[in-house]
């Protein structure tokens, strides 16, 4: 394995046209997102400018070069779930294996603790053994499966659920001390 290092730090609108180029690599690739149409550098800069201290983007480099890009986004806009996110990560195919990935969703781990969420969650088209991988790894636990979740080229595809507790001993979110749980509707 070749040894490599690598520093991982905000996103910044510079970025744009490498998030953007991994990210379509990963659209052409098929393997992990159902997105099928190519991001524009412009699109990706309105991406990061929305990044905030509860939903950064991440970059990996080496050296000049951005080799990985991860980001936490709301997982929903109801404020019951405002502790938790969602996260994508994708890296250069030229630099896999080499524990980028790993790195950054660590890193948004971090960040995720730093922000008082209390879990991170994401889907995962089932046959991305790599991610999935990645996930464990880091202690995310499989919570089940999403049949026939969407269709890519005309194919239905399976996802699974990750999650993880970033502090497991944070305070319950404060809507939930406003609000009387059982008037809560059930999900």
């Amino acid at each position: 394995m070749v040894e490599t290092s690598f520093e991982i730090r905000l996103a910044d609108f510079v970025d744009a046209h490498d998030v953007a180029r991994i990210y379509n690599e990963a659209i052409e690739g098929r393997t992990a997102t159902f997105e099928t149409d190519l991001r524009s550098v412009a699109e990706m800069a309105a991406q990061i400018s929305q990044q905030s201290q509860q939903h950064p983007t991440l970059v990996a480099c080496e050296g000049d070069a951005v080799v990985g890009w991860a980001a936490l986004r709301p997982y929903s806009d109801r404020a019951c779930y405002a502790g938790i996110a969602s996260f994508s990560v994708y890296v250069d195919s030229a630099a896999r294996g080499r524990g980028i990935g790993v790195s950054l969703v660590a890193s948004l781990l971090e960040c995720a603790r730093g922000a008082g969420h209390w879990k991170i969650t994401s889907r995962i088209l089932t046959g991305n053994d790599a991610s999935r991988a990645l996930c464990r790894r880091l202690g995310f636990r499989e919570v089940g499966v999403h049949e026939r979740h969407a269709q890519l080229d005309g194919r239905w595809h399976d996802v699974v659920v990750v999650e993880r507790s970033v502090d497991a001993s944070a305070a319950p979110p404060e809507v939930w001390t406003q609000v009387d749980r059982g008037a809560l509707p059930a999900e």
